[in-house]
């Protein structure tokens, strides 16, 4: 066997949250180019039909269908909807977030839920409505943030928070259902990308990288799709509870 085949997800059928922007977009054009089949959800429908259209010119099956994920009834549907049109799921990639920066002492009970909401609970309702559908083999991947492992450098509470939390239920699912299940569940650690979450404030943010990294420098769309690839794919099939981070050294110094 070729030991690159490894990363394929030929005939895979693969539900990506926040598909309608930023990483999201990234990651399913990437999850695409290896084979896989996409159910791509967002609260975004227009967005999610622009690229459906696009994968599905390069000959891959693509259903979108419009969630939020901080809904349980809504992460069920878009369950069942890929169980309806493929029969299982075989990768879940929880990508779905919202930010916010906002000093501790002026956070609003609403806006701290609502972080939360997305970031944490989505995920879990996510993986709990997906996992009867998925076959032992299967692989979930929840994006989290190198925040949820140093403390940001600006106020973050309520996303950090959040990102950490993704950490902590990826370790007790991947002990629930790894073993017992066969469903791989692993984290994802990006550090700062270019996306509409980092827009805001980007050269400041760019600044902070440049000083506080060992790279220096954000990261490109590619340098994550492949750590990406690697989780969701059985190239990873004996890596399960454990953390990848991609961050350029931030975490590091």
């Amino acid at each position: 066997m070729n030991p690159l085949d490894a990363f394929r997800l030929d005939d895979r059928v693969v539900v990506l949250t926040g598909a309608s922007s930023g990483l999201g977009v990234g990651f399913a054009r990437a999850l695409s180019a290896v084979g896989a089949h996409l159910v791509l959800a967002a609260r975004r429908g227009d967005r999610l039909e622009k690229l459906a259209a696009e994968l599905g010119s390069a000959g891959r099956r693509v259903i979108t269908q419009t969630a939020n994920v901080s809904v349980p009834a809504e992460c069920r549907a878009v369950a069942q909807r890929a169980v309806e049109e493929f029969g299982r799921i075989d990768v879940l990639i929880n990508n779905a977030g919202v930010g916010g920066s906002v000093p501790a002492s002026h956070e609003t009970q609403e806006s701290f839920a609502r972080v939360i909401d997305v970031n944490l609970s989505g995920t879990f309702w996510m993986a709990q409505a997906c996992a009867p559908a998925m076959r032992p083999g299967s692989s979930i991947v929840n994006v989290s943030s190198v925040l949820g492992l140093v403390g940001p450098r600006f106020p973050q509470a309520s996303y950090a928070a959040s990102k950490a939390g993704v950490l902590g239920l990826t370790r007790d699912l991947a002990q629930e259902w790894s073993g017992r299940k066969g469903i791989r569940v692993n984290a994802l650690c990006p550090g700062f990308f270019a996306s509409e979450m980092t827009a805001d404030g980007e050269d400041a943010l760019r600044d902070m990288v440049a000083t506080h990294s060992i790279l220096g420098r954000f990261g490109e769309q590619r340098e994550l799709d492949s750590a990406l690839l690697f989780l969701a794919s059985p190239a990873s099939s004996y890596v399960t509870g454990t953390t990848l981070t991609v961050d350029g050294g931030l975490s590091a110094v």
